[in-house]
């Protein structure tokens, strides 16, 4: 579970994952020491089924806990008039992801950044996670607390988390903590969330 932490030591042993996401085939780079490293992980491919692609406008999406950037590759492809920031605390994952941004011909509207790298005034239209549930309770809503009030006044989060490990209890504490919170459906062990902002909702921090 270091991934979720710190970037590994050592030369990555780099391979490839072949996945399908809204329809397109996908060929990108991955490599030990990030999060589902060998494939698309399950619960993401979840997110994706039981998700549509977002409207391509001129907008800002953001992909936190990005990995090797397959949800940042997808939204960027699907979007081509949207920016997206694909966010994590592994730099070899955010070196995996800008060289699939490259790869995909996509690295002007992808930004791979650290956390404490995203400018304090950034709003998202959208933002889509697969969040690290194993960091724990507290880690996690810290992580939400902190990048959900980043939601423009009509944005919206999708998230997908396991129902083993605490779905429907995120689910409340979401309500709890003032947002709306509407379940798209399940599958394979996995809810699907969508998040949007009530009159109550954390206000964004400027």
């Amino acid at each position: 579970m270091s991934h979720y932490f710190v970037t590994p030591d050592g030369t990555p042993d780099r391979r490839e994952v072949r996945t399908t996401i809204w329809g397109r085939d996908y060929v990108l780079a991955s490599a030990d020491g990030v999060f589902s490293a060998t494939r698309l992980d399950p619960g993401t491919g979840v997110l994706f089924r039981l998700s549509d692609p977002p409207e391509d406008r001129p907008a800002r999406f953001l992909d936190l806990g990005c990995g090797f950037g397959a949800i940042a590759a997808a939204l960027a492809v699907e979007c081509p008039h949207a920016l997206v920031d694909a966010v994590d605390v592994n730099q070899r994952a955010l070196d995996l992801t800008a060289d699939n941004a490259v790869r995909l011909r996509i690295d002007d509207r992808v930004r791979a950044l650290k956390p404490q790298d995203v400018p304090d005034d950034t709003a998202y239209d959208e933002i889509w996670s697969n969040p690290p549930i194993r960091i724990g309770k507290q880690a996690l809503h810290e992580l939400l607390d902190t990048w959900l009030p980043r939601l423009t006044p009509t944005g919206r989060a999708h998230l997908v988390v396991s129902k083993n490990l605490g779905a429907d209890s995120l689910h409340s504490w979401l309500q709890a903590r003032g947002w709306a919170v509407t379940r798209l459906g399940s599958a394979k062990g996995f809810r699907v969330l969508s998040v949007t902002r009530t009159a109550s909702s954390c206000q964004p921090t400027r």
